[in-house]
């Protein structure tokens, strides 16, 4: 399976469909002020991740186009890449639960959860298929040593 749509255009729609839950649908309120306030902290993180992870990929001289992984031309494992097999998705994410921590309510990290299952599904999984097939057992032994989201292993 192809991806179709950009993971940033998916988070936005996480993003939105975030507010949309705080809005009409609250449920617990489990943050109060200042402490929301650690929620553009988690987004500013988000960002330098992201940044960073673009910065490797262009010093590499490979794709970031996340919609044609087979058009990477290097595997990158270097910098953020050391700590998480996808930067830039776990740098989504952080914005994603920023913006949650920001909306100081229980029923948009239902969203977040759901990110975490669809960005996997339809993003990395086919993302993993192409660099496997693309970089063989050098990809294959970065698996092994470097998690998913985050961590390193063993």
């Amino acid at each position: 399976m192809k991806p179709r749509v950009p993971p940033p255009v998916l988070a936005l729609l996480a993003a939105g469909l975030m507010w949309v839950l705080c809005r009409w649908i609250p449920l617990v309120r489990w943050m109060y002020q200042p402490w929301n306030w650690l929620g553009p902290l988690a987004v500013a993180m988000g960002f330098a991740m992201a940044l960073a992870a673009l910065m490797r990929f262009r010093q590499a001289h490979t794709t970031v186009n996340p919609l044609d992984p087979s058009r990477a031309t290097h595997l990158v494992t270097e910098g953020v890449f050391a700590i998480s097999r996808n930067p830039m998705y776990l740098a989504l994410l952080l914005v994603l639960i920023g913006w949650g921590i920001w909306l100081q309510v229980a029923s948009p990290w239902l969203v977040v959860v759901l990110f975490v299952v669809v960005i996997t599904r339809v993003q990395i999984i086919p993302e993993e298929q192409a660099l496997e097939r693309l970089f063989g057992t050098e990809y294959t032994a970065y698996r092994g040593t470097v998690r998913r989201w985050i961590g390193r292993r063993g």
